[in-house]
């Protein structure tokens, strides 16, 4: 994909697109194209029908329990209201409401513990991540389970749940060619969801109720503080998550996600336009597919 273009290919993407960076402007839902707002929620995306996948990365966690709206709308960064489940809600709030959305769990100091895409189906929530998360995952939302009525189970990950449209490979790749971040345990509660650019991707919903981190992800979006952005470059030699990014001497970012010589990485704003290097290879800003 071209920076500054919007074609076909976003169709496929399982998150969606929301930025422009590099100007340094940060496009919010308005000026989105309806195509591609429609992908992030989940509609008008052409997906493959298949009920599972069984060698795939990722993981469903499936929350049950007559608690399971209350436990989850107080954990997650987005909005579970969003979400179509009621056969007897009226049209005008079934268009109003996605079949999936995207959320942070984040911990008390506002860093991001992992990535749901979230589902409601019936009695349940469906939670998809990374199958290398999954079980701590659990073990960890036990932990403030407390006495509400939630149950967890972890099932193989449903295609039409993280919008597979082809090759995971390739669908991962023109994630991260759109500049949408993964979590995996290597990123786990290393960054605040503005770093990873989730404002801009809808996974944050500033007029819901409490959760964790959420009075330091509130005030980074008020007062305009976030400095460091997910930003999209290519090397001259493969790259992997975790590198480190320079700016001559100076450590100045952190590899997010790569494939190949494509990458993600976290700097701050201004340097953008600087000369970035990775272990002594070159840098190139790439862009994302901005939306002006």
């Amino acid at each position: 994909m071209i920076a500054g273009s919007v074609d076909g290919s976003l169709l496929a993407l399982g998150f969606g697109v929301v930025a422009h960076i590099f100007g340094i402007e940060l496009t919010h839902r308005e000026s989105m194209p309806e195509a591609v707002f429609d992908c992030m929620s989940g509609h008008g995306c052409t997906l493959i029908q298949s009920d599972l996948m069984p060698n795939t990365s990722y993981s469903c966690i499936v929350v049950r329990g007559d608690d399971a709206f209350e436990f989850l709308q107080g954990q997650l960064t987005n909005d579970l209201q969003l979400l179509s489940h009621d056969a007897d809600d009226n049209d005008s709030q079934q268009q109003d409401r996605r079949e999936s959305i995207v959320s942070a769990w984040c911990n008390p100091k506002g860093r991001v513990i992992c990535l749901f895409r979230v589902r409601r189906i019936e009695d349940r929530f469906e939670m998809t991540l990374p199958a290398e998360l999954a079980d701590a995952m659990v073990k960890r939302l036990q932990m403030y389970r407390f006495r509400a009525k939630v149950e967890f189970e972890i099932q193989p990950a449903d295609l039409q749940a993280i919008g597979i449209s082809g090759p995971e490979t390739e669908w991962r790749r023109q994630n991260l060619l759109a500049g949408i971040p993964e979590v995996w345990q290597a990123q786990s509660e290393l960054f605040t969801p503005h770093m990873l650019n989730l404002d801009l991707l809808q996974a944050v919903n500033l007029d819901k109720g409490c959760y964790p981190g959420q009075e330091i992800v509130a005030r980074t979006h008020y007062r305009g503080a976030s400095k460091r952005r997910l930003l999209r470059f290519e090397s001259t030699e493969p790259v992997f998550p975790g590198d480190k990014v320079y700016d001559g001497e100076q450590k100045v970012g952190n590899v997010v996600n790569a494939i190949g010589n494509d990458l993600l990485a976290v700097v701050p704003l201004d340097r953008a336009d600087s000369h970035l290097t990775i272990g002594g290879n070159d840098l190139t800003p790439r862009g994302l597919p901005y939306l002006s």
